[in-house]
């Protein structure tokens, strides 16, 4: 029987998973449509030109991978600068380096040698004494001791997830990476980096050639736009996609306040983490930093956690156990749809960095479409 569909995928949302999606799909001689409720493309990871500036809009995004087929392939796109995260703590208006490293370990405890660090390190947690830890508080404590867990760590949690840390669960925190090395890399990956011209670029590169239509809402007419296609791509909410039968599933959000100023340099550096719990906001992006600017001016963003109720921008799944539960229950009916692909950090509710949703969709595409696998996996 002849078909009468006007794409081959219909996909939701132009952030990463759906646009590297698309791509894939583009290139293999599929006819695709991308919708988005947003005005532009991106999803998160857009960058809005101020004043010649490229603002992270929606939080700080550095991509890093130890993947070099994922490297090659978003350099494929757009060259990336040599930006290296290295971010500080502010703690009553003190500096300390992150990750924890020597030079945070000398600025706490004038400490030189790796054997003085980590023996102060191991002192403090020998006089807790903690053996099972109850909660996220325990847990911090028996892994770096006091010091760092109330100057570098108690605030900033609690902040982000709006609940005390003795009431948070101990496996938020599996391990917190301690280094005996005077390195303020935050990130261990071979490769990293910005998009040179921000990360509109990639993006760009990615959709070029495809029909997007933004300000689109799926859910103003899911059935028409299923219609469209012979497939759907599905990178939203998976709860939303399936009207919350089983309830919302829950989120920590953010709310971002940008400010220009008139000054060249307002603090030095990308990114200041603010760790006391009486500053409401967890930190100060810089966003000229993450390009090297030079501009006369400059635009920071004060990043304010926030609880996230249905309407708002979800940002960090709450991954406790009754959330799990209610995901697994829609996960289920997810695995019954016929001619849906779902994919990405919502539809798959699990905290994603730029590298994982682009494998992701890279696997999920090539599965689809039969492709073969990228080369030179690192």
């Amino acid at each position: 029987m002849m078909t009468t569909k006007q794409y081959d995928y219909v996909i939701v949302g132009a952030g990463l998973f759906g646009a590297t999606f698309a791509y894939q799909a583009r290139k293999a001689g599929k006819k695709c449509l991308v919708i988005d409720k947003r005005a532009h493309i991106g999803g998160n990871i857009y960058c809005k030109d101020v004043d010649g500036i490229n603002v992270h809009y929606y939080g700080a995004h550095i991509f890093h991978t130890n993947d070099r087929s994922i490297w090659n392939f978003v350099n494929s796109f757009v060259e990336f600068n040599r930006y290296t995260n290295s971010p500080l703590a502010n703690h009553e208006g003190k500096l300390y380096n992150l990750p924890f490293n020597m030079n945070t370990f000398y600025q706490l405890w004038g400490v030189t040698t790796p054997e003085e660090a980590q023996a102060r390190i191991q002192q403090q947690i020998a006089e807790l004494n903690i053996t099972e830890p109850r909660n996220l508080e325990e847990q911090a404590l028996k892994l770096v001791g006091t010091d760092i867990y109330e100057k570098l760590i108690k605030g900033y949690t609690e902040k982000q997830w709006g609940r005390k840390a003795t009431e948070l669960p101990a496996f938020i925190i599996k391990r917190l990476p301690v280094r005996f090395t005077y390195d303020n890399n935050y990130f261990n990956d071979k490769y990293q980096g910005i998009p040179v011209g921000g990360f509109n670029k990639l993006s760009e590169g990615l959709l070029e050639g495809i029909e997007v239509r933004l300000d689109t809402d799926f859910f103003g007419d899911p059935e028409y736009f299923r219609g469209l296609g012979e497939k759907l791509v599905y990178t939203g909410a998976l709860d939303e996609y399936y009207n919350y039968r089983f309830g919302a599933l829950e989120y920590r959000s953010l709310r971002f306040e940008h400010k220009h100023l008139e000054i060249e340099n307002y603090q030095g550096n990308a990114v200041v983490n603010y760790t006391e719990a009486h500053i409401p906001y967890t930190r100060i992006i810089e966003h000229k930093h993450f390009e090297f600017g030079t501009q006369k001016h400059t635009v920071i963003t004060y990043e304010y956690p926030a609880t996230w109720e249905k309407g708002m921008e979800p940002y960090y799944p709450l991954n406790d156990e009754m959330n799990n539960k209610r995901f697994k229950q829609y996960s289920n009916l997810a695995e019954e749809e016929e001619n849906v692909i779902f994919g990405g950090r919502l539809a798959e509710y699990r905290y994603y960095d730029m590298h994982q949703v682009i494998g992701s969709a890279l696997v999920k595409a090539r599965d689809e479409l039969q492709l073969p696998r990228l080369e030179n996996r690192a």
